[in-house]
């Protein structure tokens, strides 16, 4: 039997937390609901879900100062609600760490929802990373994919890459001192969803750049080649 997966909604607007909850539950998954984000803080902690759904506008701590909060000690995906049309919106979202973010506005798509949803659970899914059992060592890094764990010099680094970012860094030291475009990493990273734009994948590496620099201040393993990509530094 395969075990449903536990969704938390966070959403301030209870129309949302309804709509949302009955078509995810149609579709098998279990749902947890808050509507703000004290409260969400306090239930995520205790009972973990496989993904949370977040909106950004909120009273009693937004979907952004949550998002902080549970990233100090989890690195479950999260995909954010944002109203806002603006690009600003969308890249502080990744920059904070959400794996993904979809428009409320212009006619809100619960069915595109359940698809972002499904492909993070599938990122997440270990049996999804290939390797699963070949842990990568490459000078001072070591990941482990079937774990998402994600080692520099022997530490463990104190934020936990998210799931996007550790698909990034096993992708570019897989074959270091290779070349990868962006539009590969976008390949890797987000799979079947082709909206993206190229820009997320450099708001995601200057994420991964400040994780492993707060173990490693001279930390420069991900070289950027303007105006093709990045590779992994091979010296």
């Amino acid at each position: 039997i395969i075990m449903s997966k536990t969704i938390a909604l966070v959403d301030d607007d209870r129309n949302i937390l309804t709509s949302l909850s009955i078509a995810l539950e149609r579709e098998g998954f279990k749902v947890q609901t808050y509507i703000d984000g004290e409260s969400a803080l306090v239930g995520l902690s205790r009972n973990p879900p496989d993904l949370a759904v977040v909106d950004i506008k909120m009273p009693r701590m937004d979907g952004e100062e949550l998002l902080k909060k549970l990233r100090k000690k989890t690195s479950l995906p999260v995909i954010f609600l944002t109203s806002k049309d603006d690009e600003i919106d969308e890249l502080l979202g990744l920059k904070l760490g959400a794996d993904d973010f979809i428009k409320k506005s212009g006619g809100f798509s619960i069915k595109v929802l359940i698809e972002r949803i499904r492909v993070q659970l599938r990122k997440k899914n270990p049996s999804n990373i290939e390797d699963t059992k070949n842990i990568i060592t490459h000078g001072k890094l070591r990941l482990d994919p079937s774990q998402l764990e994600c080692e520099w010099n022997g530490k463990q680094l104190p934020d936990k890459l998210t799931t996007t970012e550790f698909l990034i860094v096993q992708e570019l030291a897989k074959r270091p001192g290779i070349i990868k475009e962006r539009s590969q990493l976008m390949d890797i990273a987000y799979r079947e969803d082709t909206d993206i734009e190229d820009r997320t994948i450099d708001s995601h590496v200057k994420r991964i750049r400040k994780k492993f620099k707060r173990v490693d201040q001279n930390f420069s393993a991900i070289e950027t080649r303007y105006g093709s990509g990045y590779r992994w530094n091979v010296s």
